[in-house]
């Protein structure tokens, strides 16, 4: 387990708004090992979610490298970095991003059916793994019918039907009361435990960044201390 499954290389994010020039991220190095649960914590503005957007390829840095499973995400094309994507990661975010017209099941098989695979299998998959995020009797309704503890385990389903190397999380307990994010922090325990995925989450919740392995806290884009969990 002490294989590297995301490296960051000083990595710089500068965002231009008129004539002023904002620094998003100032020379940020991270190392993830594979199975490992990360929290990227601080206050509002720091560049949590930034950092999370350049890496998993949403967003490019303006320097520094991002490398994924031994790959250079700056060395990929949109395609190839869209397919990694789609292949390698999985997303949980605290809106849900759930499509409202689809059932829950619907919108859980969705990455399998972008990616090709057999409307049957898909199905099957999406129905199993339902199951186990504890949501089969409610697996046909739609996401306006469903609590926010439901969607979200909608869209933990989501993101791991593909069975992904890496899950990305940005504030998924955000939206969520104290005990409902408490079950979710649980569900997310044991999937991690059942499937070796690797986490990073950003999060702004003391609770949840408990339950990682380790805290990174962000100030002003940049790192500036690291706390780990016994």
């Amino acid at each position: 387990m002490n294989e590297v499954m995301v490296e960051a290389k000083n990595l710089t994010k500068t965002y231009k708004i008129g004539q002023v020039e904002v620094k998003a991220l100032r020379g940020v190095n991270l190392t993830v090992r594979k199975g490992d649960m990360i929290a990227i914590m601080g206050p509002s503005g720091c560049g949590k979610t930034t950092l999370l957007n350049m890496l998993s390829g949403l967003d490019e840095p303006s320097s520094g490298n991002v490398i994924i499973e031994g790959q250079d995400l700056s060395q990929m094309s949109d395609n190839k970095k869209t397919e990694h994507r789609a292949r390698r990661m999985g997303f949980i975010f605290q809106f849900y991003n759930l499509l409202p017209v689809l059932s829950a099941v619907e919108n859980v098989e969705m990455p399998l059916l972008v990616s090709g695979t057999p409307a049957k299998e898909a199905r099957e998959r999406a129905v199993e793994i339902m199951d186990i995020v504890g949501l089969g009797n409610v697996m046909h309704s739609k996401p306006g019918a469903l609590s926010g503890g439901e969607r979200q385990r909608t869209t933990i389903a989501r993101a791991l039907i593909s069975k992904p190397a890496i899950i990305w999380g940005d504030e998924l307990t955000g939206d969520l009361d104290d005990e409902t994010a408490n079950t979710i922090m649980d569900l997310v325990a044991r999937l991690r435990k059942e499937t070796q995925a690797t986490f990073v989450i950003v999060t702004h919740n003391p609770e949840v960044g408990k339950r990682a392995d380790k805290i990174l806290y962000m100030r002003s884009g940049q790192f500036v201390r690291e706390e780990k969990n016994v």
